[in-house]
């Protein structure tokens, strides 16, 4: 691969993986007019036999999955504002139909993202089968206090919305199903978490238990895969969103029954194999990267954190230390990969990804530490640097990657209590979002040092999204 300023040539093949550090593009997603609007582009990358020549693309914008184009968080390419505030710095500002806490994906001059919008409506009695029986809060059927919301009795619409990058007007939107959710969920949460992703040709949404849904990029449906309801422990609701590689869209389904991980057709939706996974509840979002020729899918778990072979689902490594509600996606660098977890306890490992067999305890793993990992969001990997946040507060951590070594640990964000976002960082910043709807800019080093506060009017659960020199972020009623 070269590059002369913002363009790399690449030489030959078809979307690209990202998180490996190869690339490949597709000659049709490389018009010099759609990308004279993009803010970062990418494709994933497709495992066809046809290789074709070396396309010019322009290294500038997209943000085609919920943790940006390398899969760590880090935008290369963007440099957004670093001061805001409901008067200043605003773009746009539009209201989204009904609920959701997904991040919003971008392709060129398309935002992508997903809500769950309820209607008073009651469900039709179907072929003699009565609507599902109202459950309500309390005891769970799974022991414990279920902290959820009732059971609904009416319908809710499953909602993909496509927006205008420039003005945030609606370009178009689908309703993918409409159906009564089987369970409540956690109060904070909702029935659209999970991320859709794109390969520049076609959307893939899931609503778990509603089903995983394909369209192109104009909202035309392509196919649909349906897995059956998921039984979510103490009812905290769904949350996992597919991974893509190629012709590869991986599913993660960790709940109360028989979980499994899958690798779809992306083109088809068929099944191209399936792996029981010994886990009860994880929100955990699979993490696909390529090491040694070898694509691997890597998703953590309570029991285990688990590495498997994208093209035949085979068990390359395993690992286990974790805590419990595994949720924190993976990142990797120079052939490792990071992991942890921080819910009832704190884990965080450094795990080679040529390692085979089980790791569990042994000195195949580089380096652990046990503290002020996170419960719910996600790490940024910003070059050499690895940051955190602990559990669920206000507090962030740097380490070194190669060698665990802390920088700073344990530092109080200021006016952020609650931290579900993920974080993010280009340009030298580390943005940080609180659910408050503050986000705390940081300056990108091994020293802790805050460049702006920034507050909004309303709550942020979604992470944001960088695109350029925008930001996009999606509150609870806007976007």
């Amino acid at each position: 691969m070269t590059g002369r300023g913002d363009e790399v040539v690449i030489p030959g093949c078809s979307p690209f993986n990202v998180a490996s550090g190869r690339i490949w593009c597709r000659k049709e997603a490389m018009k010099k007019t759609l990308f004279a609007l993009l803010a970062l582009s990418c494709c994933l990358p497709v495992m066809a036999q046809d290789k074709p020549k070396p396309v010019t693309m322009d290294f500038s914008v997209n943000w085609h999955q919920w943790r940006g184009p390398l899969a760590n968080g880090l935008a290369p390419k963007g440099d957004p504002p670093v001061k805001w505030n409901e008067s200043t710095n605003i773009k746009w500002k539009v209201a989204i139909p009904g609920t959701g806490s997904a991040t919003p994906i971008v392709w060129g001059n398309q935002i992508f993202l997903v809500s769950a919008i309820k209607t008073d409506r009651k469900p039709k009695e179907i072929a003699g089968k009565a609507p599902p029986a109202k459950r309500p809060g309390g005891r769970g059927r799974f022991g414990g206090f279920r902290m959820s919301t009732p059971t609904p009795t009416t319908l809710y619409q499953f909602v993909i919305h496509c927006l205008d990058r420039a003005t945030g007007k609606t370009l178009w939107q689908k309703v993918a199903i409409e159906e009564v959710p089987h369970e409540g969920h956690h109060p904070s949460h909702g029935y659209a978490s999970a991320s859709p992703i794109t390969d520049g040709q076609h959307l893939y949404v899931s609503f778990g238990s509603r089903g995983v849904f394909c369209y192109d990029l104009k909202g035309n449906f392509k196919w649909k895969r349906n897995f059956g309801d998921m039984r979510i422990k103490v009812g905290f609701g769904e949350g996992t969103s597919p991974a893509l590689y190629g012709d590869s869209l991986v599913v993660n389904w960790d709940h109360e029954g028989d979980s499994f991980i899958t690798s779809l057709n992306a083109k088809t939706g068929k099944e191209i194999w399936r792996k029981a996974r010994s886990e009860s509840t994880t929100w955990a979002t699979p993490f696909i990267v390529e090491h040694d020729g070898k694509m691997q899918v890597i998703t953590n778990g309570r029991t285990r954190t688990r590495s498997y072979d994208l093209a035949t689902g085979e068990l390359l490594w395993q690992c286990g230390g974790m805590t419990g509600n595994p949720i924190p996606t993976p990142v990797t660098r120079n052939g490792t990969a990071y992991l942890m977890t921080g819910f009832r306890g704190y884990a965080l490992y450094a795990i080679p990804l040529s390692a085979r067999g089980d790791l569990t305890g042994t000195d195949k793993i580089i380096w652990h530490r046990n503290q002020d990992t996170p419960y719910v969001a996600s790490p940024l990997l910003y070059d050499n640097l690895l940051y955190y946040t602990k559990e669920r507060t206000g507090m962030i951590a740097c380490a070194e990657a190669a060698t665990g070594k802390v920088h700073f640990s344990g530092e109080r964000l200021a006016d952020i209590r609650t931290i579900y976002a993920s974080l993010v960082g280009a340009a030298g910043k580390v943005y940080v979002t609180g659910r408050g709807g503050t986000i705390v800019v940081l300056k990108h080093g091994p020293k802790y040092e805050v460049l702006a506060t920034n507050k909004l009017g309303e709550g942020i659960d979604a992470s944001p999204v960088i695109v350029g020199k925008e930001l996009i972020l999606r509150g609870q009623k806007h976007l």
